[in-house]
């Protein structure tokens, strides 16, 4: 077996041979299949060291509960880098009602149980059994997000800090290029491990506390479930969001077993030039592990990212812990460089997917303050309403998106990653607002206005409905002076916290009025790292630290089911609904009722009937999607 001289990355021992190396530097350990495409983080954290002359091999997904899989590149020569890939495992395994999810979009062929619950401390665990004391550095979306204390939806528990549970040495969170560049120069100058505590952007274990620190509430207090524990939880979800301004030196620090997990400041966003070096190193779009393509690898292959980091700051969103608030693009040459080289591949057909990011629109920081001293720590950028001091001005997206569409070979480019609709109307210019919906929406545009009650939408931190009402308005009248027949698609969340029965009922109430029939519906997913998880959790307003409802358990499902009110299987729960919300008026015959009792039943044995019909002969009733 020789390995492709594109995708200097081997597996084992013989690639390592054929490639003239005596060992690997370092051996990163992936919960996914590894793809060498800059949508991947292990391919790009791959791509960094391999540029610097580091030499990397590659264990994607290996067989957990198997040590030697973990020995077929021998002990590396500075450390081990692990990651549980591109999700959260628990997230990656397990629907918001904690059922097996039938597939794994991060897997050859889709397959499921190619990697293990909680991938990264798994993975550790095995290194630890395969090497002893070897340096282990984590990273990615698992580990980042889980670096501090964490409640987990799947136990329904506060869990530590990740490097307690891993047995890891370091953690690199966040976007992790400029740190492990200094983790690697540290441990290649003949530093150890233990001693590589001081590198922005990572975070170690300590046994004494820091001076001058951001002092978090310890593991032990925000593990109570009583309510002094609870709003020490909500205490330290709002700590963490001031310890994340690069612009700020000082430490964050949590006690937990005696010992303290320290977090060093963020690194600085990259610039403009250091994004475009990451982005033009030469990707293969190689995949290492055998089998068939990824699910979704087609879509990913042809679509740009141009940006990095949200200043929307929604409250069931994670990216800015992770990837943070101030935002970094590349140029619009460097994107062209990648829509010209997509055009010399055999299966592009002249369709670039997607052009964006967390957000699309989102191409330079919020204002020119986020440079000077970083967001601004007591106020949101959109929420509740725009900034004054916001700079909406949205020519770059416009140009950029007519660069591109103007590359040879390129017939059309979408924008699919969705757009805060609220920032583009705050450009005094409708220039960008034209351009997209002239040349860049696929029939449907996609949008998360996420609720329709503006209470509810102000724990989401999201802007006022009447905002949506606005867009559509402005939206549907471009629509008709182009003489176009395209559509916006809202997104909306059930149960999110805050969230009552009477707001699920209203929303509900509003897809029959505009004949919206969601075929998938968002339940919010407390997952680790979100402000909504720390209020689904503690039950509080972060702000105020007052109650709040929030749905969990029989009335999530109640909620979730009331936005898909139509389909027969939920008739009986949006029949409950109704009633214990006091809305028994919407049951019945009537054209403004959600459920028609008779109609339904018929309609749910009649197509009962019709699919053991179907069954019967042989012939598939269910209509293709």
């Amino acid at each position: 077996m020789t390995v492709d001289e594109r995708l200097p990355f081997p597996r084992n021992q013989k690639e390592i041979q054929a490639l003239g190396w005596d060992a690997c530097d370092f051996v990163f350990v992936s919960g996914d299949a590894f793809v060498d495409h800059s949508a991947f983080g292990p391919a790009i954290i791959a791509r960094v060291l391999a540029d610097l002359g580091y030499r990397v091999g590659v264990i994607a997904q290996p067989k957990w509960d198997d040590v030697n899989a973990f020995k077929v590149l021998g002990q590396p020569r500075l450390a081990f880098l692990v990651s549980s890939g591109n999700m959260d495992s628990m997230v990656c395994h397990y629907t918001v009602n904690k059922r097996r999810r039938h597939d794994d979009a991060y897997t050859p062929g889709g397959k499921t149980g190619a990697r293990p619950d909680r991938a990264v401390i798994t993975y550790c665990g095995r290194i630890r059994e395969a090497y002893g004391r070897v340096p282990i550095v984590i990273g990615g979306i698992e580990a980042s997000l889980r670096r501090f204390a964490h409640y987990d939806y799947w136990q329904d528990r506060v869990r530590r800090p990740i490097l307690f549970d891993s047995g890891a040495d370091l953690v690199v969170y966040g976007m992790g290029e400029k740190a492990i560049i200094e983790v690697a120069e540290a441990l290649d100058a003949g530093l150890p491990i233990d001693q590589i505590t001081y590198i922005r952007g990572t975070g170690v274990m300590l046994d004494t506390a820091p001076d001058d620190s951001i002092v978090l509430p310890s593991f032990e207090t925000v593990s109570e479930r009583n309510g002094t524990g609870k709003q020490a939880f909500a205490q330290m979800t709002r700590l963490i969001d001031l310890s994340s301004n690069p612009f700020e030196d000082q430490l964050a620090v949590q006690g937990c077993g005696g010992r303290y997990f320290v977090q060093n400041p963020p690194q600085m966003p990259l610039t403009t030039q250091e994004m475009d070096d990451v982005y033009d190193l030469p990707y293969t779009g190689l995949q290492l592990n055998p089998g068939p393509e990824i699910t979704g690898m087609s879509e990913m292959r042809f679509s740009i990212t141009s940006n990095r980091g949200c200043f929307g700051s929604c409250s069931f969103c994670a990216i800015a812990m992770h990837q943070g608030r101030i935002i970094s693009s590349r140029s619009r040459a460097s994107m062209l460089r990648e829509a010209e080289q997509m055009t010399r591949d055999p299966q592009f057909k002249g369709i670039i997917n997607d052009v964006g990011g967390p957000t699309a629109n989102f191409l330079h920081p919020a204002c020119s303050k986020q440079l000077k001293t970083g967001p601004c720590p007591n106020r949101e950028c959109l929420f509740p309403d725009v900034c004054p001091n916001l700079d909406a001005n949205e020519r770059d997206f416009c140009e950029v998106l007519k660069a591109l569409r103007a590359v040879p070979g390129v017939r059309k480019v979408f924008v699919r990653s969705g757009i805060r609709y609220d920032y583009l109307m705050a450009d005094p210019s409708d220039a960008a607002f034209k351009e997209l919906v002239r040349h860049h929406v696929s029939g449907q545009l996609r949008v998360a206005p996420e609720h329709i009650s503006d209470r509810v939408l102000h724990y989401m931190g999201k802007p006022s409905f009447s905002k949506y009402r606005c867009f559509v308005d402005r939206f549907n009248a471009c629509n008709k002076a182009e003489h176009l027949n395209q559509y916006v698609v809202p997104y909306f969340i059930s149960s999110h916290p805050g969230s009552t029965l009477k707001d699920a009922v209203a929303l509900a109430e509003y897809l029959r009025d505009h004949h919206l029939e969601p075929e998938q519906v968002q339940d919010f997913y407390p997952t680790p790292g979100s402000r909504a998880t720390a209020m689904y959790y503690t039950g509080l307003d972060l702000e105020t630290l007052k109650p709040i409802h929030v749905p969990k358990g029989y009335e999530k499902r109640l909620q979730r089911a009331l936005l898909q009110y139509r389909d027969p299987k939920n008739r009986k729960f949006v029949i409950e609904a109704l009633k214990r919300s006091g809305r028994e008026d919407l049951i019945g015959p009537g054209p403004r009722c959600l459920i028609h009792p008779r109609h339904a039943e018929n309609h749910h044995k009649k197509t009962t009937r019709n699919r053991k019909r179907g069954k019967k002969h042989g012939v598939s009733t269910r209509s293709k999607r």
